[in-house]
């Protein structure tokens, strides 16, 4: 008897199935289409991820979407997406955040909870709302667009307020990538200290890589190293956050937010990642995987963003993004000028 007779699928997973494939189909493509154009063009700014979005939003907003394609778009923007940040954890292992130590544990550390806290209450009082502040905070403390969208899992922000925190780390993050290497000289930054700089407070992995390896081997290897530490507070920030929204009944009219269980996931991939030694072969297939999940889940996002409604945001939420960059750059290196200078 074959595996699939012993597990026969009925009518009903076989219509699931069927309603899936042409959404899907058509966020696969665009991701697809995004990773190509990505190793085309060799620019570090533009990530499959951005591209994604940006092809999603242009496809989404010229062309009306048929209802057939919708149950495929939702299931890569909930279901992929959180398949995508728990393999996310296999880039990373407990070793590498070791090589920091104490003093640059610490600048990662009070760097990200501070510029967290600080964006947040910024948006506050500028008048951006909850979520997509939470999502610039999120995004300009941790990793980028993927601590957009793990925080997004608990937030629920409007795919709207999504792509514009999206946008924000974007920009910004490109312009450290563009300007840190021209200050590493007039600061008198070593490189372990611009790495650890880098590191710390530029959004991206990948600008981060740009920016430091510009400056010399040792402070890529620490700025890389420094970003990954980043990813790594992805888990409980995301935690706590989903808990303190639980605790003061935010969102309830729609129902207390989930606790995010894919970041137990992402830990254990960590931790798997940290006690096995893995092959090479296997960890370079799982980032290849991470990104298209990743950029499957923009795509289907920026499908269902409205450019009217993004326009209807306004300008206080890009001031938002552009203060929370002058925030981290500014405590980052002063953190690393105290911490780290004989």
């Amino acid at each position: 008897m074959t595996a699939l007779a012993r597990f026969p699928l009925s009518s009903r997973h076989l219509r699931q199935v069927g309603a899936v494939l042409p959404g899907l189909a058509l966020t696969l493509a665009i991701a697809l289409g995004a990773l190509f154009l990505h190793e085309r063009l060799g620019v570090g700014a533009l990530s499959p991820l951005l591209l994604s979005i940006v092809t999603g939003i242009v496809i989404g907003n010229l062309v009306p979407l048929p209802g057939v394609l919708l149950p495929g778009i939702a299931f890569s923007m909930k279901r992929l997406l959180r398949l995508g940040v728990i393999l996310l954890g296999l880039q990373l292992t407990l070793a590498q955040v070791a090589e920091l130590g104490v003093s640059g544990i610490a600048i990662v550390v009070v760097t990200l909870v501070a510029t967290f806290v600080v964006t947040r209450r910024v948006g506050a009082w500028l008048g951006v709302s909850r979520p997509l502040s939470e999502l610039i905070a999120a995004g300009t403390a941790v990793c980028g667009a993927s601590a957009v969208l793990a925080t997004d899992l608990v937030s629920r922000a409007r795919d709207e307020e999504v792509a514009y925190a999206i946008a924000c780390v974007t920009i910004f993050g490109t312009l450290s990538m563009l300007l840190y290497p021209l200050l590493a000289v007039p600061l008198d930054l070593g490189q372990v200290a611009y790495g650890l700089w880098s590191g710390a407070t530029i959004h991206e992995v990948a600008q981060v890589v740009a920016a430091a390896f510009q400056v010399g081997d040792e402070a890529g290897h620490t700025g890389t190293i420094a970003k990954l530490a980043r990813v790594v507070l992805l888990a409980p920030l995301v935690f706590s956050l989903a808990f303190m929204r639980r605790g003061d009944g935010a969102g309830a009219s729609a129902g207390r937010p989930p606790l995010p269980w894919f970041v137990l996931g992402f830990l254990a991939m960590v931790g798997l990642n940290s006690a096995v030694e893995l092959p090479r072969g296997l960890l370079d297939d799982a980032r290849l995987a991470t990104t298209l999940l990743l950029s499957l889940a923009l795509a289907a996002m920026g499908l269902e963003t409205r450019l009217a409604r993004l326009r209807a945001e306004g300008l206080r939420p890009l001031a938002l993004g552009g203060f929370a960059w002058l925030f981290v750059s500014g405590l980052g290196l002063a953190l690393v000028l105290a911490l780290t200078t004989p």
